[in-house]
């Protein structure tokens, strides 16, 4: 459970994009840039392009209450990131299930949409997890750039069904002082 004065559906912006809060009208937006097979090579759900797989993880992005749109200058739906809390003891915050459309691959976009949401979350969190499937590499490496440090591999049930994740964890300190 988020804390009272943590809004994990904020309207961020910043060098040429918005994340703001996911809603039930971006199905078909979100869907367009879900559609391309290979972001979804590395993942653990590598059929989530195809439309029977995309709904249901729509609709799971939005009854978790933190998922953002990724927004481009023009508008366009890019991808979505979700804030979210894990069901672990203690709870962690965590920021996950992101995915760009693939013309934003290798640049800054990943950086920024990633710098919005820490900046965030280091508002009220001392510590940002990661769970990333273990054969997302691109993934993992984007991570590490941030300065995350994988603390181990395991499996956790913030999918259905339960997953081997690759777990990164940054903290505040770290990404003040990068």
């Amino acid at each position: 459970m988020w804390p009272a004065d943590f809004n994990p559906q904020p309207t961020l912006r910043g060098r040429g994009l918005t994340l703001r809060p996911l809603v039930p009208s971006d199905r078909d937006a979100l869907y367009q840039a879900a559609s391309d097979p290979l972001i979804w090579e590395q993942h653990p759900a590598r059929t989530r392009h195809e439309r029977a797989v995309f709904d249901p993880y729509f609709d799971s992005l939005l009854s978790n209450g933190g998922a953002l749109a990724i927004v481009d200058a023009r508008g366009t739906i890019i991808g979505t990131s979700t804030f979210y809390i894990t069901n672990e003891t203690p709870p962690c915050a965590a920021i996950g299930f992101t995915f760009l459309v693939r013309a934003h691959w290798g640049g800054a976009t990943n950086g920024v949409v990633k710098a919005l949401m820490l900046d965030h979350l280091f508002q009220h969190f001392d510590s940002a997890w990661f769970h990333i499937g273990p054969d997302n590499l691109r993934s993992q490496k984007g991570t590490a750039k941030l300065g995350a440090i994988r603390v181990e591999d395991r499996t956790l049930d913030i999918t259905e069904p339960a997953v081997l994740h690759a777990t990164y964890r940054l903290d505040r300190t770290i990404w003040q002082n990068r």
